[in-house]
């Protein structure tokens, strides 16, 4: 399928395409992930978050293709994966900072998420506490909430997650989180 042709169909619509990019490019951007210290499931959630970005600005006639859709795409992994290290060395840091008022922190925001991620409702609450908490995989959550695959349990996690976040940003401020 050419680059145009994908175009042409996200803009009808075609959630296929998903699938089809999914399949043709995963090992390129797997390969991102695994090769700077990151594990599989990391490289998936960090591809899928990659192909939701890349559809929701295509689908919005906001995207002005300089490149072909796989580099396009691998940038995007890139940059997501570089977040993520960013991420990930900044809560190292704040772990070894921050040791003392840690239990107390730990239990507040623990209950704030516990308590937003109720609201949400089923199966976002159920989706995520199996995810963060119970550690299950995507795989088993699928299984688990019949959903018809790992993909279609990925994308429903990235949705749930993005209004957890909504909500918890309405209601909280970064002080309630960080003093």
């Amino acid at each position: 399928m050419k680059d145009s042709e994908i175009l042409e169909r996200i803009g009808r619509g075609d959630e296929r395409v998903l699938d089809y990019l999914y399949k043709k490019y995963y090992r390129m951007m797997n390969k991102i992930v695994l090769s700077n210290n990151g594990t599989e499931e990391e490289a998936q959630d960090v591809y899928q978050e990659a192909l939701i970005a890349f559809w929701q600005k295509a689908a919005s006639g906001k995207l002005v293709l300089t490149s072909k859709i796989s580099t396009y795409l691998y940038s995007i992994c890139q940059n997501q994966w570089r977040k993520e290290l960013d991420r990930k060395s900044r809560l190292s840091r704040e772990e070894k900072d921050g040791n003392e008022y840690q239990s107390y922190e730990e239990d507040e925001t623990f209950r704030i998420v516990m308590q937003c991620i109720g609201e949400l409702g089923d199966p976002c609450k159920s989706l995520l506490t199996y995810y963060y908490f119970d550690g299950m995989s995507m795989t088993d959550i699928a299984k688990k909430l019949n959903f018809a695959n790992q993909d279609t349990a990925k994308t429903k996690k990235y949705k749930c997650k993005k209004r957890l976040d909504s909500l918890i940003k309405q209601r909280y401020t970064e002080k309630d989180f960080f003093n």
